[in-house]
């Protein structure tokens, strides 16, 4: 009797877990965002958000929970009920680099939340302060290799995807370079500018800068030229094989009913062929919508957690 019971406890779940997929959504849903409002996250949030409420019918809610580099934000999705109606839309940092800086992480980044869909994708721009005698990156190379003491570099801290990018190019390109680390992009722009560092990585939230000739863009990290750098090279084209794309996405907390999954994945699809769409992430910063299947998807995330973790490593950083 036991085992016939537990049968039909089963069935019964299964037969809930197929209404509820099959009438989702019912209420309204809501994205939590791991950093405060205003920043490029949250601005594509609420682009996503708007498209996600337009094309499921029911009103969908953004919710910034900061702190932590993502964690918290992270744990609140991750331990949510696995029913689609909370989302979490995350940077690459939270998935592939922070589950390596901390000695321990609240929730399991690769085990804990189910990959959705890509949303939008950036790259950097290797910029230095004008008053450096250099025009092209090979020029940057060569003077860093001579420079005594080293050329500063600024970075948005410790761990940042900033501080990995100029780390991973030290180690390809044989150059030393003292890493001068802030609380945020914005702070490091502000020294780069000023001259109290040499050099830095950001994303193309510093092109009002570099077109004011406060700072002189040298590269660019993505996979392909930047559109909106034409004529800047790609780093990968000195160093085959150096790529940093920085990408968002969103998740769902793990377990979520497959057919919840794909009707998500359907609708962001349909999001990111609109121009109207395109034309907002693009305001936000230079974004651009970011198709991928969920097997490119994955292997993106396998891909980036084992060259994050290497490059961690070899620099020996942890966050406590």
């Amino acid at each position: 009797m036991s085992i016939f019971l537990r049968l039909l406890g089963a069935g019964l779940f299964a037969l809930a877990a197929m209404t509820a997929s099959a009438q989702y959504p019912s209420r309204p849903v809501r994205i939590i965002v791991p950093i405060p409002a205003g920043g490029a996250p949250d601005v594509v949030a609420r682009v996503v958000g708007q498209k996600l409420s337009e094309l499921l019918g029911q009103p969908v809610a953004v919710e910034n929970h900061a702190g932590s580099n993502g964690n918290i934000a992270g744990d609140l999705v991750a331990k949510a009920p696995p029913d689609g109606y909370t989302l979490l839309l995350g940077q690459d940092s939270l998935i592939t680099i922070n589950p390596h800086l901390y000695a321990t992480m609240p929730f399991d980044a690769l085990k804990d939340l189910a990959p959705v869909a890509t949303v939008a994708a950036n790259q950097f721009v290797l910029s230095v302060n004008p008053s450096l005698p250099v025009k092209s990156f090979q020029e940057f190379i060569d003077y860093a290799r001579r420079a005594q003491p080293p050329l500063a570099y600024a970075s948005g801290g410790n761990g940042s995807q900033h501080h990995l990018s100029m780390e991973m190019l030290k180690a390809r390109a044989g150059i030393d370079l003292l890493h001068v680390p802030f609380k945020g992009g914005s702070p490091a722009t502000t020294a780069t500018v000023a001259g109290d560092t040499q050099a830095m990585f950001s994303g193309t939230s510093t092109s009002a800068q570099i077109k004011a000739g406060k700072l002189r863009a040298l590269a660019v990290t993505g996979a392909k030229r930047s559109s909106d750098f034409p004529d800047l090279p790609t780093i990968g084209e000195f160093y085959p094989g150096y790529e940093v794309t920085i990408w968002l996405a969103l998740f769902a907390p793990a377990g979520t009913p497959q057919p919840i999954i794909e009707r998500l994945r359907t609708v962001v699809a349909k999001a990111l062929v609109s121009p109207e769409f395109k034309e907002k992430l693009n305001a936000a910063g230079g974004l651009e919508p970011f198709v991928s299947t969920p097997e490119e998807f994955a292997a993106l995330i396998r891909r980036d957690y084992d060259k994050y973790g290497k490059i961690v490593k070899a620099v020996g950083i942890k966050v406590d």
